[in-house]
């Protein structure tokens, strides 16, 4: 069973820095890609950033190229979110995901696990 487990959402100022961190356990995840989504109430979830483990890739969204930044800890099966220049468009909740396939498309999947996801709330 493969659980993942979002952490570090909170408040903070435009132009402030948050760090989020995927916990991953219940298997060893290979070559799975690891996504981070982030959803609006009434809005479709939105693609924000992947990471395949083991070549370290990283994928993202132009509206997040340049202030966010996903890596990837192997030893500690965690995948981090290093978000800075918030700003109030980016206040969501921020999912994790993980994708078995090695076909799996970043922006698309299809994604397999999700977390329960994290508030993030970007103040002006």
């Amino acid at each position: 069973q493969v659980q993942l487990v979002e952490s570090g959402g909170g408040l903070v100022q435009a132009g402030g820095s948050l760090r989020l961190s995927c916990a991953a356990s219940g298997r060893t995840f290979g070559r799975y890609l690891m996504g981070w989504f982030r959803q609006i109430p009434g809005k479709e979830r939105e693609f924000v950033a992947a990471i395949r483990w083991g070549d370290g890739n990283p994928y993202y969204a132009d509206s997040v190229k340049g202030r966010f930044t996903i890596s990837s800890n192997n030893a500690r099966n965690t995948v981090d979110l290093q978000m800075n220049s918030l700003n109030p468009e980016d206040t969501a909740v921020y999912y994790c995901a993980a994708a078995k396939s090695s076909w799996a498309v970043p922006a698309r999947g299809p994604y397999d696990y999700w977390g329960q996801g994290t508030q993030v709330t970007v103040s002006s």
